[in-house]
């Protein structure tokens, strides 16, 4: 792969790598809103013992389990971007000029 080659996949893959890791940003906020809810359900549910109050907190749950299955796919996104990132620098290191 020729050196120009590289230096444009190093700043595509850059590009991606920046744009995953604000995604895993605001994953990581979500994520805490939802399990903060999801939370609190349960405390209602334990201390109601409703039905109502217990598929509240079941459905709070499936949104937080659903949020943590997102942010785990965002963060081996991020992962392998900057596997790839490392991968072009040391090519772009090793190749002579």
């Amino acid at each position: 792969m020729s050196r120009s080659v590289v230096e444009r996949r190093i700043m595509e893959v850059n590009r991606r790598l920046k744009q995953a890791r604000e995604e895993l940003l605001v994953l990581d906020h979500q994520l805490a809103a939802l399990a903060e809810e999801a939370d609190d359900a349960r405390v209602r549910a334990l201390v109601s013992d409703s039905p109502l109050a217990q598929r509240e907190h079941r459905d709070a749950q499936k949104h937080a389990d659903a949020m943590a299955r997102s942010r785990a796919a965002t963060a081996a996104s991020v992962a392998a971007h900057e596997r790839t990132l490392d991968e072009l620098l040391e090519r772009l290191v090793v190749e002579p000029r």
